[in-house]
């Protein structure tokens, strides 16, 4: 729906430039490329922001099905970790090798 709300806003801002305004062909057409490479810089970075929080969901989900997570080349499970859900944080228990030892769910697969 925001992609359609943003085409709607992005054509009234070209039939703005091309009815309001006394700007040359070349000027229009630099503006033009300006605003369509700010929408995809904005598209990619929306794909790529989705992906990461797909991917820290899914180890987070695995996580708490009491299967090993990779991080860093570190083995990450429910014996050793508990899982701050508010910072996404894996955070070795007390009495364990790993005793406060922080890895961040963004670094596993």
């Amino acid at each position: 729906m925001a992609y359609i709300i943003g085409l709607v806003v992005v054509g009234l801002f070209f039939l703005a430039l091309h009815y309001f305004t006394d700007l040359k062909t070349s000027q229009k057409a630099g503006i033009t490329a300006i605003v369509l490479a700010i929408i995809a810089g904005a598209i990619t970075y929306n794909s790529y922001a989705y992906a990461q929080r797909d991917n820290m969901l899914n180890v987070a989900m695995k996580f708490n099905q009491n299967k090993t997570v990779q991080c860093n080349g570190v083995d990450v499970n429910n014996t050793n970790y508990t899982l701050s859900i508010g910072t996404y944080t894996f955070i070795g228990k007390k009495n364990t090798p790993n005793y406060g030892q922080m890895i961040s769910v963004s670094t596993c697969k």
